[in-house]
């Protein structure tokens, strides 16, 4: 019989497609991985790896052995979850993933509402940026993600995932109490010599900062370069730099500072997201439905 973990790893190399990564991913030494691999060719009786350079990759065999691969796990998740939803409790383990601003303003609040409801039920949580954590989530890594979508940007959540919305999260302009007033920042131009604290480029907060500023006709000046939104807060805080906040790091991180609205009234989606046969798991639903209630609790006007 066809050992499943052995089958996972062939399915991991082929999303992965280096030996070395699918070794990083999952913490285990490329040899380990090739041993492995090895084995399951013995149980296979076919050739699943080819050499190309330094290389390998999978024969036509090991390509539908994939495809057999993930059947298998799509119907493992529903049985999965039909098992869970015929207990009384809910139980178990839910390995969720989490971007920064989440962590230190609403799943606070949810963990506390659900260790209440459902003191069984054992959250651990990983910070993940996007694409990392989707790519966990697909290996069986973790079970949810909790994610931001920031305008504009196309839909990050993969196929085989299922999405569920939470709320829209204003996006604000943060200026320091000690700057000049200028109103209502209809024209951005007048921030045209400021220092800003930002996202890096490379991520989607980083990219539409500078392209909404871009638009006009703002060439920030970056005194931080930075993906922490705390430290970004507390630049603002102390009268360092300007920033662009969401609404839910307003009120507990931005006291004594000017929160404005931007033009447009721009605003990140946030949501969460499983494998889709784990849709109807009752941790899933548990989690999600605390996820809720502390949204509504910590920004009343969602």
């Amino acid at each position: 019989m066809l050992n499943l973990h052995r089958l996972t790893l062939l399915r991991e190399l082929d999303r992965r497609g280096t030996l070395a990564e699918v070794a990083r991913v999952l913490n285990y030494s490329p040899s380990a991985i090739s041993h492995q691999l090895a084995q399951l060719e013995k149980e296979a009786g076919v050739r699943l790896l080819e050499p190309v350079g330094r290389r390998v990759k999978l024969t036509t065999a090991a390509e539908r052995l994939v495809e057999h691969t993930n059947e298998v796990l799509a119907v493992l998740d529903l049985a999965e979850a039909e098992l869970a939803a015929s207990t009384p409790t809910v139980g178990g383990v839910l390995r969720v993933t989490a971007f920064h601003s989440a962590l230190v303003s609403i799943l606070p609040t949810a963990l506390t509402l659900l260790g209440g409801r459902h003191p069984e039920l054992r959250v651990e949580v990983y910070e993940r940026a996007i694409p990392d954590a989707f790519d966990g989530l697909a290996a069986h890594l973790y079970d949810l993600v909790l994610g931001d979508q920031w305008p504009d940007e196309p839909d990050p959540v993969p196929a085989g995932m299922e999405r569920q919305e939470l709320f829209a999260d204003p996006l604000l302009l943060a200026l320091p109490a000690s700057w000049p007033d200028h109103g209502t920042p209809e024209d951005l131009s007048a921030l045209a010599d400021a220092p800003w604290a930002i996202d890096p480029e490379y991520l989607p907060g980083g990219r539409w900062v500078r392209h909404m500023l871009a638009g006009h006709g703002v060439v920030p000046r970056v005194l931080a370069d930075t993906d922490d939104p705390l430290l970004q807060a507390h630049l603002v805080r102390t009268g360092h730099a300007a920033a662009v906040i969401p609404s839910l790091l307003v009120g507990p991180f931005l006291d004594e500072t000017r929160a404005l609205p931007l033009p447009g009234d721009p605003a990140r989606r946030l949501y969460t997201a499983v494998r889709e046969g784990q849709t109807g798991h009752p941790a899933v639903r548990a989690f999600r439905a605390a996820l809720a209630s502390a949204a509504r609790r910590e920004s009343p006007d969602l």
